[in-house]
């Protein structure tokens, strides 16, 4: 590849409509997926159009230019990384074109389970199902003919996949179901493949495995018939080598009209192999086996295990049957009972799932054990690499206890999950990939396993490709075969430019090449001894943690794009929901500090722009470090990219007034009258807008008459409470300069129960829009003067309560970020407690107050993201649900969108309406008289567009208790809902 990437870049954006990107720091985001490698492309692409591929791919071929297609970037194989064009379909290519009922046409961009989503208001699905199915683009299901759990019934991709649109290596495209001479390109293709397959028949019968699922090589036996070839079946499973997809027409199935499942429980993995044989006649939909180390994991994770699985099970089968009535479901399911507990008895435990509820949590149990390892701490993880071998069914018992002799042999442990109905197995050795010895102990052990699948009449790949990691295998396994492997990728790239290295070996090809960087090679090296020899350059850190603590950060994100995930039934980023592109990703600030700390991207780096939009793209919401499979924490990544380039660059303009509103309000607050004269006058908004950036859109909340703070202190307040049981209030800027009512209604329900109330008058907000900024300097001064104050205070017998999710995060969170190791902080953590929390641990205790009142309304309740942050439950939901008459409803509409001061600022104005769309819509559909939340800033944006007020759940509770009248009268102003 002659051409630098600057040139490349240059050119293709004369031809192509999408994103042309080729700094330094998107390069580096593309550079990895979810396996072992890294490869950093010269350029990206991001199309927006067919047109846009064929004029990309006919370019590349021109100046002989590999070209990656690339969805998700989930493959565990390295299938999408090269070092030349990846094209990226995710962000623009997503679309459902048409649904004609049995089959829909789609771009390979859309992500599996969006469309299934689609499908099922139609009662419809299309059926292969991988385990990453949040994340999944069809493109990708295509490129490795991936199937998942139930290929028991719904088969591999191939079976589904009706037709494509494929773009050449010339730019041409042809339809692979094309009929007669529809398709002149196709039909010369088909007819030149066959002349060169059809001489090769015994060779093909004699070197694919036909005894087992596979996905290696080309599909040559399914795409050779009697007088043609199948361009549809060929391409299948190529990995983007034969041609890129531009759009697939699928096949659907109708919905299962009953489904039942249940958790069989064995003393080995052997047992549970045999009894899979004992299970198949009865017509499985599913059934995956788990081993012990993952049920541990599993366990910790969630005690729901922990209570319905034996801690002396070895291994768990997961089995789930369809059926078309209640009566033909009980039959499947008593004879599998009866088949696991009759004479042979092979399962110590056969646990039938009774409610849909039971059935849910078997299914996800499936699925969540697979990420469980993810979680695994220490410097040895559970890595791809040998995770795709298949074997016929009947030959897992001899293949588990030849596996457990070579772990011995090669002194590895792993861990295994797979779909033992049709012998798929996912296996995952524990090793330290940044150790010399481990690296050659996984090759070693790859050889040793393929040798012992091949002479069990099993193959290397079974639904996730070769890529870079099986590839220089294919030649063992395939034989003579490969040859023709490189015959056909002659006729249908002879440019060579398409996903090259993958399927077909490059010579010298080995496993262990391109393995990803870390960081922690970089600082556990020996540092030079001879004077002549430079350091490396590093970066200089803000917080205060050494390099490797923080590359080891980093590191522990293995790409598995878990944070791509748009469904409602995950919080994780709200910003990447909204507008789905890589750097928008937790996964991408992962890499881009990791690209840092391991010196393949400039030190320097950080200090610039381009990495300055992608930090500025994590808004602190700390879904993500809540949801990640491996516990990566982005936002203490990201403070620390935000703070370099403060330390050196200083705050831009829109980040300094954000970094200081509640200075800013403090001020405010003493001229209320004015302040609220300034906020509704539209020629002030609109110059405040020019000036400093602040939305002239957003309705923002009027400033109170007089500070809650201010009026404490006339009511003697701040001054120590003579109670025995007291807590310190931790008030935030909202509560004390806006919404003064919550306050007020805190410190009735709290002084109702008898406890001391301290709201001294000289505390200082939390700082968390500081920090947020990456205002590192200004956070740290604030909470070394809070956490001084608080822990005397804790030290005093007062517990911190505070009114505000985000402040508590920061005292029980950030504050052990900026000041690690200071006893103060972690004490004031540990006596941190979020309001409803407080007292719903005092409902716990029986020690609150049961007479309420009746409140006949309709609330639809938001929990917040940093209410979920704090990893304490739904205290305010459940407090909510004391209040007799009271109809809650809770809204898993995802993130507001507000985002602390995020959806404030000019810049992210429709960002942040978009990111919290589903749940504005749903507030406006008129089913809900009000809407609750414990935040601030999400009760601004849900009175946004929402004609209902939006009631923080505390006012509502000490309504009930009569304790605000005001409140009440509000609530007996409300419309009735709809429906």
């Amino acid at each position: 590849m002659a051409l630098p990437s600057d040139r490349i870049a240059e050119d293709l954006r004369g031809q192509v409509s999408g994103d042309v990107l080729h700094d330094d720091v998107t390069r580096r985001l593309y550079a990895t997926d979810g396996s072992l490698y890294e490869i950093t492309p010269a350029v990206v692409v991001r199309p927006r159009m067919s047109a846009d591929v064929e004029a990309t791919v006919r370019y590349a071929a021109e100046n002989a230019i590999p070209v990656h297609a690339r969805g998700a970037g989930s493959g565990l194989a390295g299938g999408c990384l090269g070092p030349g064009i990846v094209v990226d379909f995710s962000r623009y290519m997503r679309r459902l074109l048409s649904d004609d009922g049995d089959t829909v046409r789609v771009q390979p961009g859309i992500v599996h389970a969006e469309l299934n989503r689609r499908l099922a208001a139609s009662g419809r699905v299309f059926g292969p199902d991988p385990a990453m199915t949040e994340v999944t683009t069809l493109g990708g299901v295509a490129a490795v003919d991936s199937s998942g759990s139930r290929r028991l019934v719904y088969g591999s991709a191939r079976k589904q996949i009706v037709g494509m649109n494929v773009v050449l290596s010339d730019g041409r495209t042809l339809r692979t179901d094309a009929s007669g001479g529809e398709d002149r390109t196709a039909s010369e293709m088909a007819g030149r493949l066959f002349g060169l397959l059809d001489g090769s028949r015994d060779l093909i019968r004699e070197h694919i495995p036909r005894g087992c699922v596979n996905t290696s090589g080309y599909a040559l036996d399914n795409s050779l018939t009697h007088d043609w070839v199948d361009l549809t079946q060929l391409i299948v499973g190529s990995e983007g080598t034969l041609g890129i997809v531009t759009e697939l027409t699928l096949s659907t199935s109708p919905l299962p009209q009953r489904v039942g499942s249940a958790l069989l429980t064995f003393p080995s993995l052997e047992l549970a192999a045999e009894a899979v044989q004992v299970l198949l006649p009865i017509g499985l939909a599913a059934c995956d086996l788990i081993d012990r180390r993952r049920l541990s994991l599993a366990r910790q994770v969630d005690p729901r295990f922990e209570m319905l699985l034996s801690g002396a099970a070895e291994a768990i089968l997961y089995v789930e049957v369809f059926a078309d009535d209640d009566a033909a479901l009980m039959e499947r399911m008593d004879r599998i009972v009866e088949a696991m507990r009759g004479e042979e008895s092979f399962a110590a435990e056969v646990i039938v799932a009774e409610t849909a509820e039971d059935r849910q949590l078997f299914a996800e149990a499936s699925k969540q054990l697979v990420s469980a390892l993810h979680g695994l701490k220490g410097v040895r993880r559970a890595v791809p690499g040998v995770e795709d071998i298949a074997l016929p069914p009947a030959a897992l018992p001899q293949f588990f206890l030849r596996l457990q002799e070579t772990l011995k042999l090669r002194e590895v442990t792993a861990s295994v999950y797979g779909h033992a109905g049709h012998g798929q197995l996912h296996l995952r050795p524990l090793l330290d990939m940044t150790s010399r010895a481990d690296v050659r102990r996984l090759e070693t052990l790859a050889s040793d396993l393929y040798d012992t699948v091949w002479l069990l009449g099993g193959t290397i790949s079974g639904e996730h490709g070769d890529g870079l990691s099986r590839t220089p295998f294919t030649s063992r396994q395939h034989g003579p075969l490969v040859n023709v492997f490189r015959s056909v990728k002659n006729v249908l790239d002879p440019a060579g430019v398409l996903n090259p290295g993958k399927i077909v070996p490059a010579p010298g090809a080995r496993m262990t090449h391109a393995l990803r960087t870390t960081g922690r090679e970089r600082f556990l090296a020996p540092k030079p001894t001879t004077p002549q020899a430079k350091p490396p350059e590093t970066v200089e850190l803000q917080l205060e943690w050494s390099p490797l603590e923080a590359a080891d950060a980093a590191r522990a994100c293995n790409g598995c794009g878990a944070c791509r995930s748009v469904g409602s039934e995950v919080r994780m980023c709200p910003i990447f929901k909204y507008t789905p592109r890589e750097e928008a990703s937790p996964r991408a600030k992962a890499n881009l500090m990791r690209g840092v700390l391991s010196g393949e991207l400039s030190a320097t780096e950080l200090l610039l722009d381009d990495a300055k939009k992608v930090a500025d793209l994590c808004v602190n919401c700390h879904q993500c470090r809540l949801e990640c499979p491996a516990e990566v924490d982005i936002p203490k990544l990201m403070l620390e990219a935000k703070a370099a380039y403060v330390a050196t660059n200083g705050l831009q303009r829109d980040a300094w007034w954000s970094a200081r509103i509640d200075t800013l309000a403090k001020y405010a607050s003493r001229w209320p009258r004015l302040a609220n004269l300034v906020m509704h006058n539209g020629a002030a908004r609109w110059a405040l807008e020019q000036t400093i950036g602040l939305a002239a859109g957003r309705k923002l909340p009027d400033f109170a008459a007089r500070t809650y703070l201010h009026d404490a202190a006339t009511r003697k307040l701040h001054k120590p409470p003579l109670e025995d049981e007291k807590i310190y209030y931790f008030i935030d800027t909202y509560a004390n300069s806006f919404d003064t009512q919550l306050a007020m209604a805190f410190e009735r329900v709290v002084r109702r129960h008898k406890v001391g109330f301290y709201a001294p008058g000289d505390q200082l907000p939390s700082g968390m829009a500081m920090i947020s900024q990456g205002a590192l300097e200004l956070a740290r001064r604030t909470a070394a003067r809070n956490v001084a104050k608080l822990a005397e205070a804790v030290r005093d017998g007062y517990a911190i309560v505070s009114t505000e999710p985000t402040a508590v995060l920061a005292l029980t969170h950030e504050y052990l970020n900026i000041l690690p190791d200071d006893e103060d902080a972690q004490l004031v953590a540990a006596n941190t407690f979020e309001a409803c929390h407080y007292l719903w641990r005092r409902h716990v205790e029986a020690r609150l107050q049961l007479d309420l009142a009746p409140l006949p309304y309709q609330v639809a309740h938001h929990t917040p993201c940093h209410t979920k942050a704090l990893d304490i439950g739904s205290p305010a939901e459940n407090l909510l649900r004391l209040i007799p008459e009271l109809k809650l409803t809770r809204l898993e509409k995802g993130c507001s969108g507000m985002a602390g001061t995020y959806g404030l600022a000019r810049k992210n104005y429709r960002s942040s309406l978009r990111a919290g769309l589903p749940l504005l819509t749903e507030l406006r559909s008129g089913r809900h008289q009000l809407g609750s939340t414990e935040c601030g800033a999400c009760r601004t944006q849900m009175e946004q567009t929402a004609a209902i007020p939006t009631i923080h759940p505390i006012k509502l509770l000490a309504a009930s208790y009569g304790l605000m009248p005001e409140v009440k009268s509000q609530l007996a102003a409300l419309p009735a809902a709809v429906g």
